[in-house]
């Protein structure tokens, strides 16, 4: 046996429960083959990059299970076959991390820029009276188009 992640993506307009649901059957689908799942985390709802099949959003999914290459490509076989999943992609893998994978421990932590209009060290931004530029220099003439009227002869 073998250890694996696999991430998919379902269609937006399926609710939460839908993809639980999913979840539950790609799981079993796993563990009635012999393997077993260590960690399923759902990282939500997120904009694609590109339309898929017609959808600008989808659920991400993520499975980290240790099974048989048989097992796997069973699940792979029932993903390509439920219409309600855009995409999918598994990988082997050397270990499975503890704790939560990157997506959901960004979640939350803004890190060193602190809460969303925080504007760091430079302070908010001021909307004041800039004074006087000086001269900006020569500017180019405007170019005068033809009016619709006289100059078509």
């Amino acid at each position: 046996m073998a250890l694996y992640e696999t991430v998919l993506i379902a269609r937006q307009d399926i609710t939460s429960a839908q993809v639980e649901g999913l979840t539950e059957t790609f799981t079993g689908i796993l563990k009635e083959n012999g393997g077993q799942v260590a960690k399923v985390e759902q990282w939500g709802l997120k904009t694609l990059t590109y339309k898929i099949k017609k959808n600008r959003k989808g659920h991400y999914v993520y499975f980290a299970h240790d099974s048989a290459p048989a097992a796997v490509a069973e699940m792979e076989r029932n993903m390509g076959l439920n219409e309600d999943v855009l995409r999918f992609m598994t990988i082997r893998i050397e270990k499975i991390e503890e704790g939560q994978t990157a997506m959901l421990s960004n979640k939350g932590d803004r890190g060193e820029r602190g809460e969303r209009g925080e504007r760091g060290e430079r302070g908010p931004r001021r909307f004041e009276d800039r004074g006087d530029r000086g001269d900006r220099g020569p500017r180019p003439p405007r170019r005068m188009e033809a009016s619709s009227e006289g100059d078509r002869a």
